[in-house]
């Protein structure tokens, strides 16, 4: 039996195509090939495209490794091991805004287009084999190219409907939020899940009668046959490269069409109507920055982004910032902008902290949930803990464990509390039944911090009536 090096964990999430793994080992992310797929990535590397995707960020950089660095599978030692960039917050796409995912799947039609071009596909069609820098996606899954043979489809075709192409079509023809679906299903929304809401007139809609009704029709039709049999009667009607390079420049030319903006929602003007007055502003910002700058974190996490006001500010300071808000409409806005700025430090992300994402997939562990992902050195919960607390139902203590296990071991929680009398708050409870909330006061919220941490710095705010705290988790 081969002992595995010291220290290596398999990605749970890479598991499904035999011919190579994904581990970890310490902060290296590393990838075992076996001979073919060693074979197929001496190919890549050597080809013209591949280089230029990668220097153009494009394509994760990658690089050859020593083989003894992960072990062998089944006894068996990796042909060849990979070393990639290490992408600094692993998101999902049920995750993203509808923009996002939308780029994301423009990104990979173009890299399927080219590399068909330089006689290469990719296998996979899956948008879970593309992460972010920031506002910029980037492919990851080196694994997936392959040489292309003639007369033979994408094969990640189904994967690209039911992952990317699908929940567009969900949100921009009937404005349905596609997160829901998403996170329902790791393999995403299958075409029989879909068709029943693109009856009628909507057939007619862009994309609806080609990628659905006819892409579910053929899969009934050749349910009973193999897929051998399915390449082999393509090749004898002439399906040839070119045909298929058609093909994906006709559904990047659909997806670039595909659009969506809601009107304003809650969220969308939260930050202009939640009550600061200006001194309270500029006391705020002073508070973050300076306890961003005194622990220059590796992650920052702003939980309540709303439009990324304190996001902006904390990137000055740390090395990656991860910008959490509920409403996927106020979340597409801020990618907008930040990917108008250029912006490659942070990270927008559709999560309901009140229901965050969990774990996913095969043993719940394949796609991991949010708190698994997240140990950052600055949590920030800026006018956050009302809304759990009054607005959600969540007991204070609850808020701030949460918040701890939010939180690299010895690291800093930046967090508001906004008191009763605040008329944001008052705003919540006037909703509730009298005398719901007993434990939600000042005093309360500060012993609970205590209890885990080390409260460092306070400061009331100027309005006299919200109070922000600098506390070092489990100091």
């Amino acid at each position: 039996m081969t002992t595995a090096p010291t220290g290596v964990r398999p990605e749970p999430a890479s598991f499904r195509d035999p011919a190579n793994r994904v581990f970890h080992v310490g902060d290296e992310v590393l990838r075992g090939l076996d001979a073919q797929a060693a074979e197929h990535w001496r190919t890549l590397a050597a080809s013209p495209f591949f280089p230029t995707l990668v220097a153009d960020g494009k394509v994760c950089a990658t690089e050859d490794a020593p083989p003894t660095l992960v072990p062998a599978a089944a006894g068996k030692p990796w042909a060849a091991v990979l070393r990639h960039e290490r992408i600094p917050f692993v998101s999902h796409p049920y995750e993203w805004s509808f923009g996002m995912l939308r780029d994301a799947a423009l990104l990979h039609l173009e890299i399927l287009r080219t590399a068909l071009a330089g006689g290469f596909t990719t296998k996979d069609g899956s948008a879970y084999n593309l992460q972010w820098r920031g506002a910029k996606p980037v492919f990851i899954d080196i694994g997936s190219f392959e040489p292309v043979r003639d007369g033979e489809p994408w094969a990640g075709y189904r994967q690209f409907c039911q992952t990317a192409l699908y929940p567009l079509l969900l949100t921009a023809h009937l404005g349905v939020d596609f997160q829901p679906w998403l996170r329902a299903q790791v393999d995403g929304i299958s075409a029989d899940q879909i068709r029943p809401l693109f009856g009628g007139t909507r057939r007619l809609r862009p994309g609806v009668l080609t990628h659905v009704h006819l892409h579910g029709a053929m899969q009934q039709r050749n349910a009973a046959a193999s897929t051998s049999d399915v390449r082999a009667q393509l090749r004898a009607a002439g399906y040839s490269r070119e045909l298929q390079t058609a093909t994906v420049r006709g559904i990047e030319k659909l997806v670039r069409r595909l659009e969506h903006r809601p009107s304003g929602s809650h969220w969308a003007d939260y930050r202009s109507t939640c009550g600061y007055s200006a001194p309270d502003r500029v006391a705020k910002e002073q508070f973050v920055v300076a306890a961003v700058a005194a622990n220059r974190p590796r992650l920052v996490l702003d939980l309540g982004a709303n439009d990324g006001r304190y996001a902006r500010l904390a990137a000055g300071h740390a090395d990656y910032v991860v910008a959490v808000e509920q409403d996927p409409a106020v979340v597409d806005e801020l990618y907008r902008a930040l990917r108008s700025e250029g912006q490659r430090r942070i990270l927008p992300l559709v999560v309901d902290l009140a229901d965050p994402s969990p774990g996913g997939g095969w043993r719940g562990v394949e796609r991991a949930g949010f708190a698994e992902r997240a140990s950052a050195g600055v949590v920030l919960a800026l006018a956050l803990v009302h809304h759990l607390a009054i607005g959600r139902n969540v007991p204070l203590p609850e808020v701030v464990d949460w918040l701890a296990g939010l939180t690299a071991p010895g690291g800093t929680v930046v967090v508001e509390f906004v008191h009763p009398e605040d008329p944001m708050a008052q705003r919540l409870l006037a909703n509730k039944p009298d005398g719901l909330f007993p434990d939600y006061r000042r005093d309360t919220f500060e012993r609970l911090l205590e209890a885990r941490g080390r409260i460092t710095e306070r400061l009331e705010l100027p309005s006299g009536t919200r109070t922000l705290y600098r506390t070092v988790m489990g100091g």
